[in-house]
């Protein structure tokens, strides 16, 4: 048997990213360049998309930043018409943007009936609408072409809800429903050269989970960090680098057979069971 030279070539694409200015897509469009991929990064944060692409053309890539609302179509279709003005039509969709609310989080001073009913509303638009109307948009061009590949960032919340974080957690569950939703969809009633899977990363330090699992005036682990740290086999947060490697393999030919499926890339968490 032998192996085609290109098996794991994803050059020449063009991809998209929602939340590219963060942290953990940031890395994904830089790693992604490195392999001779054109990235528009997409980020409500006009200065972060911006930042990240500087950085991606700094390093002899090729990259733009958009500023979008991945909330609405409106500012969607805008920047996608950027994208295709300036790069062409997307090859690759990689739905990113997403996060949690300190007010949809339980704590000592919030329970789970205190929690405001726009908290809940606000964390499922960001993560549910934020993957849905992007893939309404782009994912359209790519059914008229008749090829593409989407990946959606779900969670390991999205396998087992976590507790105080009720409201992400069932988002994120509404994202891997949907990965596998439209992998059915897209192959059935498009193209079967539209591939669509997704990732779910462990515990990552970011953002909008650092509040939770360190010490904001120590930087020392919460008791919930250590309870996730012991909880992974691995023994420690992963990296953003960590996650290159599976969005790479998920966007190949190396995956040509692999569809409707959301990869754990979690250092070993959904498979320890506390004993």
């Amino acid at each position: 048997m032998s192996l085609p030279d290109n098996l794991f070539d994803v050059s020449g694409k063009i991809a998209v990213i929602t939340g590219g200015g963060g942290v953990l897509c940031g890395t994904m469009a830089k790693a992604l360049s490195h392999r001779g991929v054109k990235s528009a990064v997409l980020d409500l944060r006009e200065d972060a998309a911006q930042k990240v692409s500087d950085e991606i053309n700094a390093a002899g890539g090729t990259a733009i930043g958009v500023a979008c609302n991945a909330l609405e179509k409106d500012s969607i279709e805008a920047a996608y018409e950027t994208v295709k003005s300036k790069l062409g039509p997307a090859d690759v969709l990689i739905n990113g943007a997403g996060g949690n609310h300190p007010s949809a989080t339980t704590s000592d001073k919030m329970a789970l009936f205190d929690i405001p009913p726009e908290a809940v509303q606000f964390v499922f638009n960001l993560n549910f609408l934020g993957v849905f109307l992007p893939t309404q948009v782009i994912a359209r061009d790519m059914a008229d072409r008749g090829a593409g590949n989407i990946v959606n960032i779900s969670s390991m919340n999205a396998f087992r809800p976590l507790t105080k974080i009720p409201a992400y957690s069932a988002a994120k569950a509404a994202v891997s429903n949907f990965t596998q939703w439209l992998a059915t969809h897209m192959a059935q009633n498009y193209s079967k050269e539209i591939r669509v899977n997704g990732i779910a990363p462990g515990f990552f330090l970011t953002d909008q989970n650092r509040f939770l699992l360190t010490d904001e005036k120590t930087g020392d682990l919460t008791a919930r960090g250590q309870t996730i740290i012991d909880h992974t086999p691995l023994g420690r947060f992963g990296e953003s680098e960590d996650l290159v490697g599976t969005l790479l393999f998920l966007l190949s030919p190396a995956a040509a057979f692999v569809h409707g499926v959301v990869l754990p890339v979690d250092g070993g968490f959904s498979a320890f069971g506390g004993v």
